[in-house]
């Protein structure tokens, strides 16, 4: 296979190709623009765990799909059967402050891959069209808050809340335009927070582990009960490449991990883990520091992922308690990626997203 991923240099995205390239027959090609959460360290990493691989196998692109010109050269040049498409600008609070970038990324970004493909896909011929792929990857958060009760399907009406959701709203309805208009094969998932080695620090669990390995005050929004379903990243990973494989045109798919936790509930499991490792320093729990909400923050999500069980087959592995210990075993065993990642970055683990509605 020669597979394109776009945002392969980000956290779900580098996952993917680690997992791509575990079969040599896999040719990678890697659209990134190396943003603020971007790991530069990838190819390093690709080489950890593969000493063999080499740029027969795997082939970086340092471009910025809202460069229509750059995004269709790639995508002549690596001539894929399958375009994962993860490279999205994707944190809330960020969006707050600055949705611009949201737009030009998540919206432009996605047109300008679209058209990219279905101009490389018109070339293709019968058997080739038949087995060309565009799998556009996407959030939950699309479909809005939840009340107490239900969990979002593949029926859910869209009702995003913030600059970041609508935008990716917007994204998901480009890719199923273009499938409806064009014909285009493509297929679509969106799915629920993801947690895992190598999230940017911004991202709650993270951010949680290095406050509390640092004994700093730990920030929770609100009253802490707004509700996540949370998915390991592994999961994730087998879930979009089946998708990838077995999904039918046309057709999105629902990924969840049944882990659902409120952001407090989450706080507190990192705390007795932390507690554990290092108790001279326990109760971590009193580092929590409750501090304004952010605006416009859903109030649950929840996923029915029963569509992907029933039709594909797939069921996450990691409990939520299994997931989170082996993601703060590798935050703390790589305390100096947490450093170097956030320094390049600039990033100093601060509030983001105060803009008052």
């Amino acid at each position: 296979m020669r597979i394109l991923i776009t945002g392969g240099a980000g956290f779900i995205g580098s996952h993917v190709i680690k997992k791509l390239l575990q079969q040599e027959e896999n040719i990678v090609f890697n659209i990134d623009k190396m943003g603020y959460a971007s790991n530069p360290y990838i190819f390093d990493d690709l080489k950890k765990q593969n000493s063999s691989i080499s740029t027969n196998q795997y082939k970086f692109f340092n471009i910025d799909l809202a460069s229509k010109t750059d995004t269709e050269r790639a995508v002549e040049e690596a001539k894929p059967n399958l375009i994962m498409h993860l490279a999205a600008e994707s944190h809330v609070d960020r969006s707050i402050d600055g949705p611009e970038e949201f737009i030009k990324s998540n919206i432009v970004g996605t047109f300008n891959l679209l058209e990219s493909a279905r101009k490389f896909w018109s070339t293709l011929n019968s058997d080739d069209k038949k087995n060309f792929r565009f799998h556009h990857i996407s959030t939950d958060e699309v479909f809005g808050s939840l009340g107490e009760l239900g969990s979002f399907s593949e029926e859910t009406p869209y009702d995003p809340r913030s600059p970041y959701s609508a935008s990716k709203a917007s994204s998901d309805h480009l890719v199923k335009a273009w499938f409806h208009t064009y014909k285009l094969p493509i297929v679509l998932t969106n799915c629920s927070n993801n947690y895992g080695p190598l999230q940017f620090p911004e991202k709650l669990i993270p951010l949680v582990i290095f406050k509390a390995f640092q004994n700093e005050k730990i920030p929770i929004y609100g009253d802490g009960l707004n509700t996540r379903d949370w998915l390991f990243i592994d999961d994730h990973v087998d879930a979009l490449l089946l998708v990838a494989e077995k999904g039918i045109v046309g057709e999105s798919y629902c990924i969840g991990g049944n882990g659902e936790k409120s952001n407090k509930e989450v706080v507190l499991k990192i705390c007795e883990i932390m507690d554990k490792k290092f108790p001279l320093k326990a109760p971590h729990k009193n580092l929590i520091e409750f501090v304004k909400d952010r605006p416009g923050h859903d109030k649950r999500y929840s996923i029915n992922p029963s569509k992907i069980v029933k039709n594909l087959g797939w069921k996450a592995k990691h409990t939520f308690d299994e997931g989170l210990e082996e993601t703060v075993n590798w935050y703390l065993d790589n305390i100096n990626w947490y450093e170097k990642i956030s320094s390049k970055n600039v990033y100093n683990f601060q509030r983001l997203g105060k803009t008052s509605s």
